[in-house]
């Protein structure tokens, strides 16, 4: 039986394309019932309040960093949204007088303006938001030597190259979008070979750091969330961490506080990777074959899925 178009931009693949069981089901979930899909390999946490929330998600910063040894060097991936925990990671590295020389940071993901990477002086830019939110923060006795700061740019060889160097990434960070992405690990357009259907996920997983075309909705946000609204001052394009990178950090944590995507959201891609129901065309999904998955939810966020006009 041939796949649903989707409703938000037919001609892409996206959750809108799923079988309506399993959004309907997705729909009912509360939020105890959420806390249940976890299962070996996956966990679901909640937390009562953003304070606690925050501050767990930069904990993990320091957890991977204070493994970081001359021998060992270990490093973390961390996304731009959220950002609530970036200067609580500096705060936290001043205050334990942390010497970050043999940790290691990559950036997720990077805009792409006319074929290159958006400069780190330009208000979009990941990276100019991790130096000025976290990095720049911390005293210059214990700041990351900057050949230990990896950022994707338009030619993501020496990125690529520094996921296989010997640093282990102990833990990749990330947010979801109400594509449901990581990083900009977007669906694909419908078109060519994935006409009829989306890429398998074993073909999704193949996909390395990558320049990309994103889903109109991708765009869409990023313009509510950092641009007031202006879509057409948000990039089409962009660099990601793929597949690839994700499945050699030892854990994957994503951290979802009710701003990047809505209560159905939040629960479809707990139910999927609970459920071990793997769909490219929610790229989110596919973490249900990842070893160590783990969701941190702000509980208050979570909401319901009932119909309210307000």
């Amino acid at each position: 039986m041939a796949r649903k178009r989707s409703i938000l931009a037919p001609d892409w693949w996206d959750f809108t394309t799923l079988d309506d069981d399993i959004l309907n089901a997705a729909a009912q979930l509360s939020a105890d019932d959420i806390l249940s899909l976890s299962r070996e390999g996956f966990t679901v946490k909640m937390y009562d309040t953003l304070e606690d929330f925050y501050l767990a998600e930069a904990l993990e910063y320091i957890s991977a960093w204070k493994q970081a040894t001359v021998d060992n060097p270990v490093g973390i991936c961390g996304p731009i949204g959220p950002t609530e925990q970036l200067p609580l990671v500096a705060r936290l590295v001043n205050e334990l007088d942390l010497d970050l020389k043999n940790a290691h940071f990559w950036g997720m993901d990077e805009w792409l303006v006319e074929g290159k990477v958006a400069s780190a002086d330009t208000p979009l830019s990941f990276e100019k938001a991790d130096r000025e939110m976290c990095f720049d923060r911390i005293k210059p006795e214990l700041k990351m030597p900057d050949a230990n700061m990896h950022f994707p740019g338009e030619d993501p060889s020496a990125y690529i190259k520094s996921w296989e160097t010997g640093v282990r990434c102990a833990v990749m960070q990330g947010g979801q979008g109400d594509i449901k992405h990581w990083a900009f690990n977007d669906p694909f357009k419908r078109e060519g070979n994935y006409k009829d259907n989306p890429p398998t996920p074993e073909e999704y997983r193949q996909l390395s750091t990558r320049p990309v075309e994103l889903h109109p909705v991708t765009v869409m946000q990023n313009a509510r969330t950092s641009g007031g609204g202006v879509v057409t001052g948000i990039p089409t394009r962009a660099m990601t961490v793929g597949p690839v990178q994700t499945w050699k950090a030892e854990k994957v944590s994503i951290w979802q506080a009710g701003t990047h995507d809505n209560p159905f959201g939040m629960r479809l891609t707990t139910l999927m990777i609970g459920k071990k129901m793997p769909d490219s065309a929610v790229p989110m999904s596919l973490l249900a074959d990842h070893p160590n998955v783990q969701f941190n939810f702000y509980r208050p966020a979570m909401g319901s899925c009932n119909v309210e006009m307000h």
